[in-house]
């Protein structure tokens, strides 16, 4: 396994695996790898040649008021999991380099970076297609592979590749649980035990939500109020906001068909969890 921590060198690598043809698969993260990034990696592995890990806690898609200076960083613990997932290279830039004094470009997807979690996070997408654009240039990854949990990132990530023609692949992998349903995500590590328990809602209300659905409800609102009576049975929940979309226009329904997006932010305690659902009622619902 390779550690490369400047941009040239990271492209001269890949340049050289281009010319032998060899294909490359990228998992962007910003460390504090888990069991949902194993499986990312695990994708990669068996779709690609080569693969990437990029870690960067990437300044530009977190507010004045968040959680960048207190996000986990785990860099010698995320390198052991590289290394035993049989990953080729890890991407570990600096921040000076990413953004420079007299750096000005930004790329944003309109419209679906402002709804969901870009209301009460105006920048955050924003600061997450540059930072991505920024590594598939880098890496020229023939896929780039994200977890569903992030369900808007990904939908903002896909409209990205396609309307700017990136020649790179997007996919997306199910959302990795713990055995009680906790999607897993770094931010996990700042709750205590109390508040884990109360992170618990949010898969369930999801589940209670997707069992309506396929019972034969039908009315958003009616589906909404039972995900929030379940969320608001919390003794340290406070909900962001719960949403009941169309999967790839983000934009909200009122009745349940197909391709819809249930998407929940709750902050528990003072930590923001998010978790989500896709429903497709012409298949069974994942």
């Amino acid at each position: 396994m390779v550690i490369v921590e400047s941009i040239n060198n990271m492209k001269n690598e890949m340049k050289t695996c281009k010319e032998k043809g060899l294909s490359i698969g990228l998992v962007p993260t910003m460390g504090c790898l888990h069991a949902g990034h194993m499986s990312l990696i695990k994708k990669a592995r068996e779709e690609n040649d080569i693969v990437v890990v990029s870690i960067f806690v990437n300044p530009t898609q977190f507010g004045p008021n968040e959680d960048f200076d207190r996000y986990p960083r785990t860099r010698e613990k995320d390198l052991e999991v590289c290394r035993a997932n049989n990953c080729d290279f890890v991407f570990l830039p600096q921040s000076d380099e990413m953004y420079p004094e007299d750096f000005l470009t930004f790329v944003e997807v309109e419209d679906l970076g402002k709804v969901l979690c870009g209301i009460s996070r105006p920048t955050h997408f924003r600061g997450v297609t540059t930072i991505l654009t920024k590594l598939f240039n880098i890496t020229k990854a023939n896929r780039a592979y994200f977890g569903q949990k992030d369900a808007q990132q990904l939908i903002i990530v896909k409209k990205m590749v396609e309307d700017l023609n990136m020649d790179i692949e997007i996919i997306g992998c199910p959302t990795v649980r713990e055995d009680d349903g906790l999607a897993l995500s770094s931010r996990n590590t700042y709750l205590n035990d109390e508040e884990r328990k109360d992170g618990l809602l949010l898969y369930k209300s999801l589940t209670l939500a997707k069992d309506l659905i396929l019972n034969g409800e039908k009315d958003a609102g009616v589906i909404k109020k039972e995900i929030e009576n379940t969320i608001n049975s919390g003794k340290n929940t406070s909900i962001d906001y719960i949403e009941i979309v169309n999967n790839k226009t983000l934009k909200p329904v009122l009745k349940v068909e197909d391709n819809i997006l249930i998407a929940l932010a709750v902050n528990v305690g003072n930590t923001r969890l998010i978790d989500n659902i896709f429903i497709d009622l012409g298949e069974e619902a994942i």
